[in-house]
């Protein structure tokens, strides 16, 4: 008993010594960092004296490479530069921020001008286009007003996709280009445009022979009928016309061939029909043979049912 009553006091002792050991060890950590603030405060910052440095050499600060007015001249001369040595992209970003600077000034149309070529030369025709056109709105009465309007149209020519996804934008060339032969007939650029024409509207006529075929080829026999007349209608000179009456001679064979009795005698005359197309536009097309073959065919079929009526 006397033993534990000893062991208490000891335990009593020491609680208050350990307390204040960790008061003591507080006190000076929160002194230590104190004076290590103070003394880092009091202390010169390598970083922002090199930027002070740099400032009283004259060196340009992030905010003062902006062009501004009392910059023009030299940035205009840097931009001249880019666009001579081919660095288009360069070009662009410096006169996409001179070129407010410069309206009302007789810079503003070159500049404008250039502007939309960077985009052309570095074959972002889509920018191009929107930017010639742009010019051709603002500056009408200048020299170069034709020209941005011919280079929109060649812009948005390179726009125009392949056959096979949507057309909206050879749609959209097709008017544009329409447009500029339109205002300048007589312009040197009009034949080139004739020849754009032409190749974009053998595009679409691509697409619509693409989708007939299509059908013929999954004995979609009405539907490739309509689709092929419809195309005869709508490209009647194009480079495909001659097939695409071939594909409705074979499509309407099969077609009878593949009908119930009472319909044989009409499909095989539609076939017949169809190569009349082919006698009469295409004699000389590398399919003139095989479709005569077919109509003959569909004649002797034809005389078969008449000779079986008899019967």
């Amino acid at each position: 008993m006397k033993k534990v009553f000893n062991l208490l006091i000891i335990i009593g002792l020491l609680i208050p010594i350990a307390s204040y050991s960790q008061e003591i060890t507080s006190e000076n950590a929160t002194r230590t960092a104190s004076d290590t603030l103070r003394t880092s405060s009091s202390m010169p910052d390598d970083n922002n004296n090199s930027v002070q440095k740099k400032d009283k050499k004259g060196k340009k600060s992030k905010s003062s490479k902006k062009v501004t007015f009392e910059t023009f001249d030299v940035n205009y001369a840097k931009a001249l530069k880019f666009y001579e040595n081919g660095q288009y992209l360069s070009a662009a970003r410096l006169f996409e921020e001179l070129y407010p600077l410069s309206l009302g000034t007789p810079n503003a149309d070159t500049m404008l001008y250039l502007f939309a070529d960077c985009y052309y030369k570095n074959k972002d025709y889509e920018l191009a286009a929107f930017h010639f056109k742009d010019y051709a709105k603002h500056y009408p009465g200048t020299d170069r007003a034709e020209e941005a309007h011919y280079m929109c149209v060649k812009s948005v020519f390179e726009v125009s996709p392949v056959y096979s996804v949507d057309q909206s934008s050879t749609l959209f060339a097709i008017d544009e280009l329409d447009l500029f032969i339109k205002s300048y007939p007589y312009s040197k650029h009009v034949e080139e445009c004739n020849k754009m024409l032409d190749l974009l509207r053998e595009k679409l006529a691509q697409k619509d022979f693409e989708i007939a075929k299509l059908y013929y080829n999954t004995d979609h026999f009405q539907a490739a009928q309509i689709a092929v007349k419809n195309f005869l209608k709508d490209y009647p000179s194009s480079k495909y016309a001659d097939e695409a009456v071939f594909i409705l001679i074979k499509n309407n064979h099969e077609f009878a061939h593949k009908s119930v009795n009472s319909k044989k005698r009409e499909r095989y005359q539609a076939c017949i029909d169809a190569f009349g197309i082919m006698r009469a536009r295409f004699p000389d097309s590398i399919f003139y043979s095989d479709a005569k073959k077919l109509a003959d065919d569909a004649i002797a079929q034809i005389n078969k049912i008449k000779n079986q009526n008899k019967e």
